[in-house]
């Protein structure tokens, strides 16, 4: 299948599309979301968004508000779906943080997961390649929220060269410590617990992984999952330790919502578009 538009939406000066196509990482369609901020300028950079579990491509380009901070830009936002669908593979439909809408991001490795779930492929391979063919990308950034903003984190530190900058909204930020990443990485890689912690922001740092600019990050004090689930400040401690920059904001009242996301999406997007111009 070619690359298909299902549907697309004026919003602002630009156009909020969704699309579909047949993927060689995971062998099944996936479908994303952009947003050009005008719709005949020429695109030079975009930014790529990684939702959070139970997501999919709509939910931040319909929630976030973020296309209005586009405008005038020659960069495009763009959402992937969170996980391959179509597909019966076991436990995949059971729980809400594995398996559909919980891939974590990364290159699975254990029986029929291995198959489909190569998201770390399709984001940094297959998506970058397909937004500089169709259109025209030229620089690519990276960001994301939750079990996405634990993607954002890896791929920026694993593709240093390829994103330009990172940013998230409260984090998994720890997985190899925390009941979410657990299960997952057990589920997708196996019981080799060496193996995780190459999918793991806080443990990649500390064995020494960086990226030049600047991290940035964005955290509400109220979010019900921070103590238990985001473990950010041992990413921050990381970061301190190995010399990392990172700009931590903790927002006193903000839980993990959308409204969170929404409220402070801006300073994210020029966050990246600082990058693009350096």
């Amino acid at each position: 299948m070619a690359l298909e538009c299902l549907k697309s939406h004026c919003c602002f000066s630009g156009l909020t599309a969704f699309y579909q196509h047949d993927s060689t990482s995971t062998k099944t369609p996936m479908k994303f979301s952009v947003h050009r901020p005008e719709e005949k300028s020429e695109i030079k950079n975009a930014i790529i968004w990684l939702s959070g579990l139970t997501c999919n491509e709509e939910n931040f380009i319909t929630k976030a508000g973020v296309q209005r901070y586009l405008d005038g830009t020659q960069t495009m936002i763009v959402c992937p779906d969170t996980s391959p669908r179509g597909l019966d593979l076991p436990n995949e439909h059971e729980n809400y943080d594995f398996g559909s809408g919980a891939s974590f991001f990364l290159n699975a490795k254990t029986q029929g997961y291995k198959d489909h779930y190569q998201m770390e492929d399709y984001i940094a391979c297959e998506l970058v390649a397909l937004l500089q063919k169709e259109f025209g990308v030229e620089k690519v950034s990276i960001m994301g929220h939750s079990m996405g903003g634990h993607g954002a984190l890896v791929l920026g530190l694993r593709y240093p060269k390829l994103f330009k900058a990172i940013s998230a909204f409260s984090p998994v930020s720890h997985p190899t410590q925390c009941p979410w990443g657990k299960k997952a990485f057990k589920g997708y890689l196996g019981e080799d617990e060496s193996l995780w912690k190459t999918y793991d922001a806080t443990e990649m740092i500390l064995a020494g992984s960086t990226h030049p600019q600047r991290i940035l990050l964005d955290q509400g004090l109220a979010d019900n999952f921070l103590e238990e689930q985001l473990l950010v400040q041992d990413l921050k401690e990381a970061c301190r330790e190995k010399g990392q920059e990172l700009e931590l904001n903790l927002r006193d009242g903000f839980d993990h919502s959308y409204y969170f996301i929404a409220s402070f999406v801006e300073s994210h997007i020029k966050h990246h578009l600082s990058a693009f111009e350096s």
